[in-house]
Formats: C-alpha cells, structure tokens, sequence
C-alpha cells in the first residue's frame, strides 16, 4: 500500500538589494530610530537591513516586492523634495496593497535587481496628484483620495461620503486653499449644520462668530494646517474666507468661489436642495458627509444620501464613496469603524453572529 502525502507549497524567497545615491535623504527615508522600516516590517512580514546607502530585503517574493515598491515611492516622495512622515509609510503601504501601479509608477516595477538608475532616481510617481498650499505639498494616501482630488479640480459639484478619518473635508479644503492660492477662485466659503440639524443658534451666547466657531472648528484646523495663521485670520477679516452654518446661505448666490458643505449627513433634504442650488458661476462645490451618523431626529431623511440618489448620474455632479479602507488616522480608527459596521450587521465585533 502507498501513502499519498499532500506536498505543502512553500512560497518562494527572495531578497532584493536597493541602493541610494542621495545619503542625506535617508535618515528621512528610514524615519526616527528606524520607525518607517520597522512599519514596513511589519505590515509585510518581510526583514529590512540597512548597510550604509543600501537596504537589504529578505522575504516572501511578493512581499520583497512590494516593500520594495513602498521604499522607492518614498524615496521618490523625498527627492521631490517632500517630507516624509509614518503616516505617508501606512499610506504608500495601502497604495502597494490595492495595487494600483497609477500611483506606484515610479520606475520600480521595472526594476528586478532593484538598484536604482539616476533617471530613476530623478521620477515621481506619474498617477499621483498634489496639492500646493503655503504651510505644505499634500498628497493623497489612498487611490479614492487620488480620485477625489481630481473630481474636485474637474467636476462643479463633488459629493464624499463615508466613515471618519478618510480625509473628506481636509482634502477639501487643501484644494480650495490652492485655488485660492493661485487665484483660480475668488474667495473659500466653509458651511456647516450647526447645532445638529435643527440649527438653534439663537440662545446662544455670544455674537455669531462666538455661536458658530466650536461647530466649525475642524474647518478652522484644517486652514491652519495650509495657511500660516495670520494670513488665515487675515483673509477671514477682508472675506477671502468665511464660515457660517448652513442656515446662513438662504438667499444667496455663491459665485467665483469654492464652497465647502462640511458634516452634510444633519442636512434635512429641504436644506441640503437650498444650499446646492446656491451654486454660481464659477464656483466648486464640494459636500461632505458620514452617512453613518446622522444626528438628526429619529426617521427623519439625511439630505446627504437624499442628494446622492437624486441627483445619481446628472452632469457635472461626481460621487466619491470612501470606505474603511481610507481612513488614515491612528490604525485603531479603521478597526473601530469595521466593529461598528459589524455590530450594525447583526455581529459582534469578533464576527461572530448574537
């Protein structure tokens, strides 16, 4: 009688030898105490040595090259002379592992020894879109961020739905920040429902600004992470930029402007009707929004989803839909979203049925 035994397949090693002509880039490159190479680790299972202005990939072929592409779009990233933080390593990690070679063609997929040319050296990845403002050069970290950011510089009206933490409203408004900047449009107006959706501003204390700021302040933040200060609070005093709850623009005709509807979910459909066909000549309109929640009354219709449905196919009018698989905060912030959606499945966040 002969036994049959089943062979295990092992995946194939490999290692990849990559060297830098640029020295004084890669201290950036490995991050502080090593931080970026040790993520990189990480997420691939793969061993990382440096050996002066070489790194050494040891592992599974396909994670070797994948962590080879990862390094080459940073290093790419530092030779254009951005900066480099763990946030852009978990971001070109995502880029690798959808596999959307748009925004890695860097050179490196063709490369397989993985020493790297000058003219190599000298590219950029081609897909990848950037946004110019005073404080920084911003790039996205997802393909649906890439995409968003090209609807917003295409398209009259842009809708992004979906969880927190996928940059909705900071992508926003870095691109109204580099029109403004460029002179492409007029003036920034940034809306938000204030007070949840019933907008009771009124027994308030203070004078408007006083009422509306702790509700608009992740706009504020947002400006300050592309302006300096004093040119933020400066073109809030001549107009440049302003901010007011939605309640505010009844009546109005917002032209030569790019126009920001933050927190879109607590706009009822009469709300949300008014402030789109607030639209003028020459303007951007971009509505943001987690459909997840919806602060307003119990069965009362988000003016959000309403939109989206209504206006599903009409011209100029683009819809990007982020996904747990954007969200670029702290890594615990994806896995929060997942048990949360779970738990609204039917499921425990373990997956498993109640």
């Amino acid at each position: 009688m002969t036994l049959k035994t089943k062979s295990k397949q092992i995946p194939a090693k490999e290692k990849i030898v990559l060297s830098f002509e640029d020295n004084l880039l890669l201290a950036s490159l490995f991050g502080q105490h090593d931080e970026h190479l040790a993520r990189i680790e990480q997420a691939l299972g793969v061993v990382l040595a440096s050996r002066g202005n070489k790194i050494v990939l040891e592992g599974e072929e396909t994670a070797c090259r994948e962590a080879r592409d990862v390094l080459l779009y940073l290093y790419h990233t530092l030779k254009a002379g951005n900066a480099v933080s763990i946030g852009d390593v978990d971001g070109a990690l995502r880029l690798v592992q959808e596999k959307d070679q748009d925004l890695l063609a860097t050179g490196a997929e063709k490369q397989d020894t993985g020493k790297m040319t000058k003219g190599d050296q000298k590219a950029e990845p081609s897909g990848m879109l950037k946004i110019h403002t005073r404080k920084r050069v911003i790039t996205p970290r997802t393909a649906t961020q890439n995409r968003y950011i090209r609807e917003l510089a295409s398209k009259d009206l842009v809708f992004a739905a979906g969880p927190a933490g996928t940059g909705k409203t900071y992508l926003a408004v870095a691109v109204a920040v580099s029109k403004l900047i460029a002179g492409e449009v007029e003036r920034i107006i940034l809306s938000r429902p204030a007070v949840e959706a019933g907008e009771s501003l009124g027994y308030l204390p203070g004078d408007l600004k006083e009422k509306v700021d702790p509700y608009l302040r992740p706009l504020y933040d947002a400006l300050h992470d592309t302006l300096p200060a004093e040119q933020v609070a400066r073109c809030i005093e001549i107009g440049e930029i302003e901010i007011a709850p939605v309640a505010f623009m009844r009546g109005r005709t917002l032209s030569h402007s790019f126009v920001i509807l933050d927190e879109a979910q607590n706009t009822t459909p009469g709300q949300m009707k008014m402030f789109l066909t607030r639209l003028g000549e020459a303007s951007t309109m971009a509505v943001t929004g987690d459909p997840s929640q919806v602060d307003l009354p119990p069965g009362a219709e988000s003016g959000l989803q309403h939109a989206i449905d209504v206006l599903d196919g009409v011209e100029g009018v683009s819809v990007i839909k982020f996904t747990d698989k954007d969200v670029i905060r702290n890594p615990l912030v994806r896995r929060i979203v997942n048990a949360y959606d779970a738990g609204e499945k039917g499921k425990n966040p373990r997956g498993r049925a109640k």
